[in-house]
């Protein structure tokens, strides 16, 4: 009888696998196939010149040392960087507030739920159409520069040029990773708030600790995992910008290629004035990187407390 249950359930598990083919087939000529090749272009010099392909011919690991020899990755890295950092300091001071208000049993808040919908709503926006907002919003003749002229914060007629300038133009990107991503790091944060053993605030309150002593010192050492795992995401995503600055300038990266991200530079050589063996390596190089951060999430993610 057990001998006829165990085959019955064999011929069961495998319908599971029979299901599994579709994302198995779909994943190894859409993601592995690719990724292969890309590696194996790191290795080559393939490009476009005109209507004429060069290539492909074996190249070692010089389009690596062209690569790190070069002061483009360099420069793009720290673009990346810098847009990612003034969007990521507000989001993660404004996450922290809101995590800490909406987890707050004291304060009864009403119409919490309407809030957080409220808040979250912004990451639901496809970043195209927040960026052509945007655009709208503070081009020349947009809202943004009719009220500044209105107000005498500057001149009629002559209009603040946003896009002209390295800090205004950067601070708009940081910006909108801001309002796009807030809302969902706030979600994040709250539900490792809501996880603290509610007995450790019951016993600061005993003990006669202000709100601030009771976020420094219990708060935030508690929410140490979700934290590194925030700025790490955030920083894997920080990486992979591309829409938002592409789309805000129109993919010339201006004022002086100051907001020319890596995914751009990598757009760059696929796109245009094609370069399969540069944009490979830059690829891998990306990929490694990404690895590492994913790496150190996992660690911390699943790292014992002591």
């Amino acid at each position: 009888m057990s001998q006829v249950k165990k085959g019955k359930v064999v011929s069961f598990n495998k319908w599971g696998y029979i299901f599994l083919i579709p994302f198995f087939v779909t994943y190894l000529f859409f993601q592995l196939v690719p990724l292969v090749t890309t590696f194996y272009y790191g290795f080559f010099e393939y490009y476009e010149k005109g209507i004429k392909d060069y290539g492909p011919y074996f190249y070692g690991i010089k389009n690596y040392i062209a690569l790190f020899s070069g002061k483009l990755l360099l420069k793009y890295s720290l673009n990346t960087l810098i847009m990612w950092i003034i969007g990521f300091i507000p989001q993660i001071a404004v996450s922290l507030l809101l995590g800490a208000w909406f987890s707050d049993a004291r304060l009864r808040l009403k119409a919490a739920a309407v809030y957080k919908v409220i808040i979250y709503l912004p990451n639901l926006i496809m970043a195209s159409a927040f960026s052509m907002l945007f655009f709208t919003l503070f081009d020349d003749n947009g809202p943004v520069n009719g009220l500044l002229m209105a107000l005498n914060i500057v001149p009629e007629g002559e209009p603040f040029r946003f896009f002209r300038y390295t800090l205004s133009s950067r601070s708009l990107v940081g910006f909108m990773n801001f309002l796009m991503w807030f809302g969902n790091t706030t979600i994040l944060l709250m539900a490792g708030m809501l996880g603290i053993d509610q007995s450790l605030y019951e016993a600061a309150e005993v003990d006669g600790a202000t709100p601030t002593q009771v976020f420094w010192r219990i708060t935030l050492p508690l929410l140490r995992p979700i934290l590194v795992y925030v700025v790490i995401t955030s920083l894997i995503g920080g990486l992979q910008m591309f829409d938002v600055p592409q789309i805000l300038t129109n993919g010339a990266g201006t004022p002086a290629d100051s907001t020319t991200t890596l995914i751009m530079f990598l757009n760059n050589n696929i796109s245009g004035n094609v370069n399969y063996g540069v944009g490979g390596a830059l690829s891998v190089v990306l990929f490694i990187i990404t690895g590492v951060l994913s790496m150190i999430v996992y660690k911390v993610s699943t790292q014992k407390e002591d």
